[in-house]
C-alpha cells in the first residue's frame, strides 16, 4: 500500500473516448455562448457577420483539432502542447508556452470563466453582485463575485486533488448536462420563440459591416470598412475563438487516457464538432428570437438571459441562468484537471517547482493543482472577464501557430518517427490555420494594444527565468 506521496510516480491511464470527449466539450463550453454575441454584433453589425464569425472560429477550431490528432498520437503522454512544442523546437520554446499557460493562459481563463459563474449566480442572488464591495480601499476593492469565482475555483480543486476519476466522472456529467440543456433550449427557441418579423428585421442588411450604437432608445449603425472593418472582425474573433477556446485540453492528460493513439485525436473531432454545431444553432436561435439591438445591448451582455425571457417569460431567465452556472462550473472543472498536468511534466525536465512533479496517494499531482488554484485566484483579484479575455486569447493563438507549424517541422526532421494518426488535408488545411490565426494576432495587436503588449511581454519574460531554472539546475541547454 502506498503511505507516501512521492512513492507515486506514474499516471495511471482510467479513461475511455467517452471521459475524453466530455473534456473536450466540458472545457470548451463555459460561458461565451452565452455571452460574446452581444460584443460581436455591436462590432460587426448585421446577422450575417455575427453568424460568419461564429462559423469562422468554428472551421479554424475544428481544423487545428483534427490537425493536432497528429501530434497526440505521437506524443501519447502527459503535458500536450508543452511537450509537441519542446519536441518541434527546444526545449525554451516549450518552457515559455508552459510559463504563459501558468502565468496567464490556463490560470486567466480558469479566472475568467470563474468570473462569469459569479456574474450569472449574482443574477439570482444580488448579495454576490460585483457591484457589492466587501472591502474598499480605494487603490484595491474585493466583490463579493470575487470571492464566489475564487470559492469555486478551490472547491474544484479539491475535487480533483482526488483522484482524476472523480474529477472525469463530475466533468462527464456536467457536460452531458449542459448539452441537453442547450439542446433543449435552442429546441424551446424554434418552437415557441421563433417570430418572423423578428427574423426578417434581423437579416436586412446583413452584410453591411457596422458598429451598432444606442441613442435615446434608437440603434444607430455606423458603416465601417478598411483597416476599421478588420479591427472589427478581429476584435469579434477574439470572443468567439475565446468561446471555442480549451478543445486541446485532453492532450494535457494523454497518459491517462486508455488508448490514447486512437482516443486523443477521436475525442478532439468529436468534442470540437459537437460544440460547433451547438454554437452555430445557438446564434441562429438568437437571431429568431431576440432583436438584433437587444441581442448587441443585453444588460451585462446576458444574450442568453434576454433569449430565455423572450422564449418563456420572467421564468426563463432564472433557467438560463442555472444553466450557465452549470455550464461555467463544467467547464472550469475541465481546465483545472487539465492544466495542472502541463507544470507536473515541467516539473519532471526540472522547469517548475519540483514539487510539482509528484503525484499524490490518488495518482494525481496535487501540488500542481493547488499551485494554479492559488495563481488563478490572484488573477480573479485584477480582471474582469472582458479584460482577462483579451489577456488571454493573444499568447493562445502565438502558441497555437507555432504547435500547427511544429507538424511540418517535426514531418521534416523527425519524418521516420510512427505516426498512427496523420492530419488530413496536410499540407493545406494546416496552413489555412496558420494563415487565418496569424492574421487575427496581428490585428490583435494593432487594436488591442493595451492587452495583447502585456500578453507578448509574459510571454517574452520566460526567457531570463529559464536561463535562470537552467543556471540552477546545472543542466546544460
Amino acid at each position: 500500500m502506498q503511505t507516501k506521496d512521492e512513492a507515486v510516480t506514474e499516471f495511471v491511464p482510467r479513461l475511455g473516448l467517452l471521459d475524453a470527449t466530455m473534456i473536450v466539450a466540458g472545457s470548451m463550453i463555459g460561458s461565451g455562448i452565452f455571452i460574446v454575441s452581444a460584443e460581436i454584433t455591436r462590432n460587426v453589425g448585421g446577422a450575417g457577420w455575427m453568424i460568419a464569425m461564429w462559423a469562422l472560429a468554428g472551421i479554424v477550431t475544428v481544423i487545428a483539432a483534427v490537425s493536432y490528432g497528429e501530434l497526440a498520437a505521437m506524443f501519447p503522454r502527459a503535458g500536450g502542447q508543452y511537450v509537441y512544442l519542446r519536441e518541434a523546437y527546444n526545449p525554451l520554446v516549450g518552457f515559455l508556452y508552459g510559463w504563459s499557460f501558468f502565468t496567464v493562459i490556463q490560470t486567466g481563463t480558469i479566472a475568467a470563466v470563474g468570473v462569469a459563474f459569479a456574474k450569472f449566480t449574482a443574477y439570482l442572488i444580488p448579495a454576490f453582485s460585483e457591484a457589492n464591495y466587501l472591502l474598499d480601499l480605494g487603490f484595491f476593492r474585493l466583490s463579493a463575485a470575487q470571492l464566489v469565482a475564487i470559492f469555486v475555483i478551490v472547491l474544484l480543486t479539491y475535487i480533483n486533488s482526488r483522484g482524476v476519476k472523480d474529477g472525469a466522472a463530475l466533468q462527464t456529467f456536467l457536460t452531458l448536462v449542459k448539452i441537453v440543456s442547450l439542446f433543449g433550449l435552442i429546441i424551446c427557441g424554434f418552437i415557441w420563440g421563433v417570430n418572423g418579423e423578428i427574423w426578417n428585421a434581423n437579416w436586412q442588411n446583413a452584410w453591411h459591416l457596422s458598429n451598432f450604437t444606442v441613442s435615446s432608445n434608437q440603434l444607430t449603425s455606423t458603416p465601417i470598412s478598411g483597416l476599421a472593418a478588420l479591427g472589427a472582425i478581429a476584435i469579434s474573433m477574439k470572443g468567439t475563438l475565446f468561446s471555442s477556446d480549451s478543445w486541446n485540453s485532453i492532450t494535457s492528460i494523454a497518459s491517462e487516457v486508455k488508448r490514447p493513439q486512437r482516443n486523443i485525436g477521436l475525442s478532439l473531432v468529436l468534442g470540437t464538432l459537437v460544440v460547433t454545431v451547438i454554437y452555430m444553432l445557438a446564434n441562429l436561435m438568437y437571431l429568431a428570437v431576440v432583436p438584433l439591438k437587444d441581442i448587441a445591448f443585453a444588460p451585462s451582455d446576458r444574450v442568453g438571459v434576454v433569449a430565455a425571457d423572450y422564449i418563456f417569460g420572467s421564468s426563463g431567465t432564472i433557467i438560463i441562468a442555472i444553466m450557465v452556472m452549470i455550464s461555467t462550473f463544467g467547464c472550469n472543472n475541465g481546465l483545472i484537471l487539465s492544466g495542472a498536468r502541463v507544470y507536473y511534466i515541467m516539473a519532471q525536465d526540472g522547469l517548475f517547482f519540483r514539487k510539482a512533479g509528484i503525484l499524490n496517494k490518488n495518482d494525481v499531482p496535487s501540488f500542481s493543482l493547488w499551485i494554479q488554484c492559488i495563481w488563478a485566484s490572484v488573477l480573479c483579484l485584477t480582471g474582469e472577464y472582458n479584460n482577462l479575455l483579451a489577456l488571454v486569447i493573444f499568447g493562445v493563438l502565438i502558441f497555437y501557430i507555432l504547435t500547427i507549424l511544429g507538424i511540418y517541422r517535426l514531418r521534416h526532421t523527425r519524418p521516420d518517427m510512427p505516426r498512427p494518426y496523420k492530419a488530413p488535408g496536410y499540407p493545406f488545411l494546416p496552413a489555412v490555420y496558420i494563415a487565418v490565426a496569424l492574421a487575427l494576432a496581428v490585428l490583435l495587436l494593432i487594436f488591442e494594444t493595451a492587452y495583447t503588449l502585456p500578453g507578448l511581454g509574459i510571454i517574452l519574460s520566460g526567457v531570463p527565468v529559464y536561463y535562470l531554472l537552467i543556471r540552477q539546475s546545472g543542466r546544460a541547454e
